[in-house]
């Protein structure tokens, strides 16, 4: 686990709420010279606690106005089926998460789509059509109260809890 300070916590809150901040902004806003800001974040990125940078889009405004969240079971729980129902889901560019899940279902997809006909068209022609599924199960969202991206990162003086990062 990488051990970050309350500086590379702070680093990390805002370049979650602004991706595009330039780095003399993050390093004015956090108090350190540049080239120590640049250093920190890179260091990030290389230990894989920064993922990538992206654009977060307006689901309505680019005709991906309904998410569904389907929970699929398969039959069989061995290594092969699972490892072929994941190189499946890969290639539907509708699914936006797969979850490998425990309770009831066994994977948890979360899929955006134009609208409910669209939906049961990728359900038929995709979803039904990949082997080894045993159940599929349709949540419809109504409306979104919260989709937060940005992740909570208390400092270790804050967090009650064991987790330090």
């Amino acid at each position: 686990m990488i051990k970050l300070d309350n500086t590379d916590r702070q680093i990390l809150s805002i370049l979650q709420e602004n991706g595009r901040i330039t780095n003399a902004q993050l390093a004015a806003e956090v108090g350190l010279a540049p080239t120590t800001v640049l250093e920190r974040v890179r260091k990030m990125e290389r230990n894989g606690v920064i993922q990538k940078y992206v654009a977060l889009l307006d689901p309505e405004k680019v005709n991906r106005a309904v998410t569904v969240f389907v929970s699929i079971t398969l039959g069989v729980h061995a290594y092969s089926s699972i490892d072929a129902f994941l190189h499946e889901v890969e290639n539907i560019r509708e699914v936006m998460a797969c979850y490998h899940v425990a309770g009831d279902a066994d994977f948890l997809l979360k899929v955006c789509v134009k609208d409910i006909q669209t939906y049961e068209d990728l359900l038929l022609a995709k979803l039904t059509q990949i082997n080894g599924i045993q159940k599929i199960h349709s949540t419809f969202v109504l409306s979104t109260k919260k989709n937060e991206t940005r992740f909570y990162l208390p400092s270790p003086e804050q967090n009650s809890s064991s987790d330090s990062t």
